[in-house]
């Protein structure tokens, strides 16, 4: 190798370097240039001209639509069950509007904004951008969203306002918000939990939002019986309905046998079945109890209805 290779090879490493630097003041110039230049202003005026019509838009959009939904919406008070399905059928299409106006309004201030960088119709940016924003967003889970809140939504599987309990994970709570990708509820707790629909595998719907429990508790005399009336009266607020005596029957011998009933959220069975139950027996006395709390869940209407389509012993 001659001394002079590496003077060479020097010469050109040098060369490279300036080209290269060259090269990239050249390219911050054109951007520079661009971002001064009238074209990109004007793309990014109308840009944010359609991000301010988007968002005044989507106040309006929500501010008027949920009061023609709630035009003739009954007034306060206790309505019958009918009256009270179609409140919850008209708050969940108040929030499933919102939720489909939020994505709207975002998918036509997006196509506006690529359009008018892009300098190219809309018509012919939006299959590309949709095609894009799929993608990003992973189109998989997303379109089964989508197609599991239609499922929910034309079966009338629940609506805002029930209480329900999901299934695989087991979440209970009121239904604050359904859209079609995601469904709110507010548990018992207070913590919030937000459920995409795809992922929904069964739904309970408590339709009365609370589950009725009978107990019934065998004593030995009158006089525990009376403690236990008097402890009733000491129930905890948690309960939906707080526990009550409904039926009261004494045997031969002393024996007494009451039948209680209370109500609680599907959430809380233990208030009765464990809370309540150590209630009675602290008021009874052991000596007193005849028999251990006998705690059962059953709907009348439900039994009745059963006992129609059960057929007849022969």
């Amino acid at each position: 190798m001659t001394a002079g290779a590496p003077l060479f090879q020097a010469e050109n490493a040098v060369e490279e370097a300036g080209r290269a630097v060259d090269g990239l003041i050249g390219f911050y110039e054109r951007l520079l240039d661009y971002v001064t230049g009238p074209d990109f202003v004007a793309s990014l005026a109308a840009t944010v001209l359609a991000i301010l019509l988007g968002i005044l838009f989507y106040r309006l959009a929500v501010r008027i639509l949920p009061r023609l939904l709630y035009w003739r919406r009954p007034a306060e008070g206790r309505p019958d069950p009918q009256t009270r399905a179609r409140i919850k059928r008209q708050d969940t299409a108040v929030t499933l509007i919102r939720n489909l106006l939020k994505y709207a309004t975002f998918i036509v201030v997006a196509l506006v904004a690529v359009s008018a960088f892009l300098r190219e119709a809309l018509p012919v940016v939006a299959g590309t951008s949709v095609l894009a924003a799929l993608v990003i967003f992973g189109a998989q889970s997303f379109l089964r969203d989508i197609v599991a809140g239609f499922s929910i939504l034309f079966e009338d599987q629940y609506s805002v306002g029930d209480f329900i309990s999901v299934q695989p994970m087991g979440a209970f709570g009121v239904v604050e918000e359904f859209g079609l990708r995601t469904t709110k509820l507010r548990t018992v707790s207070g913590e919030v939990v937000y459920i995409p629909n795809g992922v929904i595998t069964g739904v309970t719907n408590y339709v009365q939002g609370r589950q009725r429990f009978t107990v019934e508790v065998q004593l030995r005399n009158p006089e525990a019986a009376g403690r236990v009336v008097r402890a009733l009266e000491e129930a905890d607020e948690l309960y939906v309905t707080p526990p009550r005596l409904v039926r009261r029957e004494e045997f031969a011998g002393g024996g007494v046998r009451l039948t209680i009933e209370a109500s609680a959220l599907p959430s809380m069975d233990w208030l009765p079945r464990e809370k309540l139950t150590q209630r009675i027996r602290a008021a009874a006395g052991e000596e007193d109890l005849a028999a251990e709390p006998l705690v059962y869940t059953a709907d009348r209407r439900t039994v009745e209805r059963l006992k129609e389509l059960t057929p007849p012993e022969e």
